[in-house]
């Protein structure tokens, strides 16, 4: 089959009838559900930009011979890697970088397990050529995936096996001739519903350990198979016009919990079955987090220019662009920005083949680049929430403008140096959208967690610092250099 079009894309959620509540109702049409369909929408455009830019967006598969997304490709060159960011960056630039879980997210980790597989052949043979097909069905399908991560926030401290109900966390429950039967909850699918299909990510644990073993599983299934569920989170997309809501109207994504009711799932679509040893491995030994993390920093990029665009554009609208206060303001964005294309570079330009003909990015580069990004990006949100004042609480709606008793006053009031008063509104509410709105508030938590809790990142990232005994080694010899001279130049006198 190939690449798909937006068009194919909308025709199989219809067909799919995937099964979603949303504000206390199941869905009958996801496509046509006022809190969905923008977003659906967005996602369409994206599939349909394949076609637009094939030059860019689609590469020849190895396999068939169709075209294909280059968001799938396994890159086996430098080159490969900057065109699969090329691709990436495309479809960011459409959401300004604010839809986080666009189609190359999971399309990356696909092809590093798809690619890398050996390591789920130590359980059995199978699931690595599991992971082998299901990469290249993925991809000659344009599958489009939500994925699942997190056990239920119930009590941190304790492992799974030690909860007061240990059935509720996501665990195997059987094992047939067929295949596995599972049961329980899983957090957080964002865009949970309306893609295709769902891949249950091997969760890490505390402790590899027999006692979390039920719990350590790892398969992709079709989002309408029985027994699947989907508990949509309030729609932060209002049904107001784009005019009004702009980010909201098209990119709010939504966020689910994903209940399992001894749900069916056939031996070719397991990857990962009772095994924690190889869940806390996969994403390391594999690359996978590698792959992600590029396209997530490729994604940040595009998000960054973005939000400096915006700050730009506030400036000169309401003619503060000549403040120093302002300018340093811009100035920590645009240091920001250019951190993260630095980084990003570095990653591409250092990249290695791995043990599997695959070209990856360096990984320090990266991983430098995700912990920091999530520090960042609430400071970047707040210079564009003081720079916008209180001209981001007095912001009429497009209805205000079109009334013809108030709308001439508004247009006339709220004008500012470069530009009319529905122009410079329709600005500001972009900047609302961004720092004050529910999408852009969750936007600011969802960049803060997005590869977990920032704090524990932190720590795993200090502790597999790999320049901490060399720079103390200088330390000490730096310091035993200045002893020995003291000493010396006493003995002279």
């Amino acid at each position: 089959m190939g690449a798909k079009t937006g068009k194919e894309y909308i025709e199989r959620l219809k067909k799919a009838n995937n099964n979603i509540y949303i504000h206390g109702e199941r869905v009958n049409d996801v496509t046509e559900h006022p809190g969905l369909k923008g977003v659906i929408q967005s996602m369409a455009n994206l599939y349909d930009l394949q076609f637009e830019k094939p030059e860019k967006m689609l590469y020849t598969s190895p396999t068939t011979g169709e075209k294909v997304g280059t968001t799938w490709l396994q890159p086996k060159t430098i080159d490969d890697v900057m065109a699969r960011r090329e691709a990436i960056q495309e479809w960011a630039l459409t959401s300004g970088g604010m839809m986080g879980r666009s189609p190359d997210y999971l399309n990356a980790e696909v092809m590093a397990m798809g690619v890398s597989n050996e390591l789920f052949a130590e359980a059995d043979p199978m699931f690595a050529e599991n992971a082998r097909k299901y990469y290249e069905f993925a991809r000659e399908n344009d599958i489009s995936l939500t994925h699942t991560l997190i056990h239920p926030q119930i009590n941190r401290a304790k492992a799974q096996s030690e909860q007061k109900d240990a059935n509720v966390a996501l665990h195997l429950v059987e094992k047939t001739k067929e295949g596995i039967i599972v049961d329980g909850i899983r957090l957080l699918a964002t865009q949970g519903g309306i893609t295709d299909e769902i891949l249950v990510f091997p969760s890490t644990v505390k402790k590899a350990g027999e006692e979390d073993d039920p719990y350590s599983l790892a398969f992709a299934i079709p989002n309408n198979t029985p027994g699947l569920k989907y508990i949509s989170r309030e729609s932060f997309d209002y049904g107001k016009n784009a005019y009004d809501h702009p980010l909201g109207s098209r990119f709010e994504e939504g966020d689910a919990i994903v209940s399992f009711e001894n749900v069916f799932v056939p031996w070719e679509r397991v990857f990962v079955c009772g095994n924690s040893s190889i869940c806390n491995r996969t994403f390391r030994e594999t690359n996978a987090v590698v792959h992600m993390s590029h396209q997530v920093i490729s994604k940040n990029i595009i998000k960054t220019e973005f939000v400096l665009g915006v700050a730009l554009s506030v400036m000169d609208a309401i003619g503060i662009d000549g403040f120093q206060h302002v300018k340093d303001k811009g100035t920590e964005i645009m240091l920001a920005l250019e951190a993260m294309k630095s980084h990003l570079y570095r990653a591409e330009h250092n990249a290695q083949l791995d043990k599997w003909g695959t070209m990856t990015p360096d990984f320090e580069a990266l991983d430098a680049a995700r912990n920091w990004y999530p520090r960042i990006y609430p400071r970047l949100v707040e210079i564009l929430r003081v720079l916008g004042a209180s001209g981001l609480m007095g912001i009429p709606t497009e209805a205000d403008f079109n009334n013809p008793d108030i709308g001439a006053i508004a247009h006339r009031g709220l004008q500012g140096k470069n530009l009319e008063g529905y122009e410079r509104v329709q600005l500001f509410r972009l900047a609302w959208d961004i720092t004050m709105s529910a999408f852009g508030s969750r936007q600011m938590h969802y960049e803060y967690y997005f590869f977990g809790d920032p704090i524990r990142m932190g720590m795993t990232y200090f502790d597999n610092y790999q320049a901490k005994d060399l720079l103390k080694d200088r330390v000490k010899d730096f310091l035993g250099k200045a002893v020995k001279n003291t000493n010396s130049n006493f003995l002279n006198v």
